[in-house]
């Protein structure tokens, strides 16, 4: 039987998925928020506990509000900096200003929480050179111990993060569609942690998340799945990702790990907002609410979830039905491996058109 939390409903509902371990993430981030005292107002009203960004987010934040433009004038007067150095001259600050705002969090929870992510270029994802030094370089431009840097989970991201878990930075390594990438990600950090270990360096206090996408899985199959399964794989991939998490993260192979202080990489649900209107617009949300998890959510299904949202320990339930679904997917001809790997080179192209867009704005 659920327990849900609702015999206080004076108790807002997003606070109220804290009680089970889960910590919700704000998907937006923008000069305005900042300014304004909105992102404050929901740290301290909705437990907000996060910040992630993206091109697309700071794309939209910069071509519509006008408090960006006299900064960008006068970094457009310097004809020495590139669109991306302009870029990153105007999102850093926000970066920072984000991060400080969450920090008596991040001290609260020993480091637990209020964390912010700024992503590198997508045009690096396949170049993990590349990807190391600008990582690298957007963590000391920061300078906050509560910064994440965002890296793609390519082959090339993947190898870039366990070499940066090796050096103690902070990252959330996105866009994860399938379980291998997941499974792909857990060894490298695992790696990259024993490495910094048998280096005698501390282990303690490295943050990593790992963003599993949610919506975009069931808007490509549903029109390939019979009605019965339709909206039901990203949550099935869901519980039984966090069953495989259960296994590697609280049983033997990190209890060295876990005993020199290190954490596990928890799981992070990504894509939560409902994109088919047939479904529950909280459907992401209410599904995948269980410990050591972190949800990051846009500004409608914060709103909804406030609204109308049940905050239920769901996560864990169902993990053998979870199983099941993923076999019938299977049985209806679709290579989920595959349509990972599809997803995953679809949402680079995505963030690549979201990032040439910006550099247009600050060339």
């Amino acid at each position: 039987m659920q327990t849900t939390l609702f015999p206080d409903h004076t108790m807002n509902r997003l606070q109220s998925i804290r009680q089970f371990g889960q910590r919700i993430w704000l998907d937006n981030l923008s000069r305005e928020l900042l300014a304004s005292g909105q992102l404050a107002t929901l740290l301290q009203e909705d437990g907000i506990a996060g910040v992630t960004s993206n091109p697309a987010i700071f794309y939209k934040a910069i071509s519509s509000d006008a408090s960006y433009q006299g900064d960008l004038a006068q970094l457009k007067s310097n004809a020495a900096l590139s669109a991306e150095q302009r870029y990153e001259a105007l999102v850093v600050p926000d970066i920072q200003a984000a991060c400080d705002l969450l920090l008596e969090q991040y001290r609260s929870s020993q480091g637990n929480d209020g964390y912010v992510s700024l992503e590198v270029s997508p045009a690096l994802s396949h170049d993990e050179a590349g990807t190391l030094a600008a990582a690298r370089r957007l963590w000391s431009e920061i300078g906050r111990p509560n910064a994440m840097i965002k890296i793609p989970a390519t082959p090339a991201g993947i190898r870039a993060f366990q070499t940066l878990t090796a050096e103690g930075i902070n990252v959330n390594i996105t866009l994860l569609f399938s379980l291998p990438q997941v499974e792909a990600v857990w060894d490298a950090y695992i790696d990259g942690l024993s490495a910094r270990h048998a280096a005698g360096k501390p282990v303690s206090g490295i943050k990593a998340v790992a963003s599993f996408f949610l919506s975009r899985v069931d808007s490509l199959l549903d029109p390939q799945l019979p009605a019965a399964l339709q909206g039901k794989t990203a949550i099935a991939l869901s519980k039984v990702a966090y069953a495989r998490y259960q296994q590697r993260f609280h049983g033997s192979e990190f209890a060295a790990l876990k005993a020199a202080g290190a954490w596990p990489q928890f799981l992070l649900w990504a894509s939560t907002g409902t994109k088919n209107a047939a479904y529950s617009d909280v459907l992401y949300v209410e599904s995948l609410i269980g410990d050591e998890t972190v949800n990051t959510v846009p500004d409608g299904t914060l709103a909804a979830f406030r609204d109308h949202g049940v905050a239920a320990l769901t996560l864990p339930q169902d993990a053998q039905q979870a199983q099941i679904t993923l076999l019938e997917v299977a049985e209806a001809d679709i290579d989920l491996v595959a349509v990972g790997d599809k997803l995953q080179q679809d949402g680079l192209k995505l963030f690549e058109d979201a990032f040439a867009a910006l550099l247009q704005l600050t060339a």
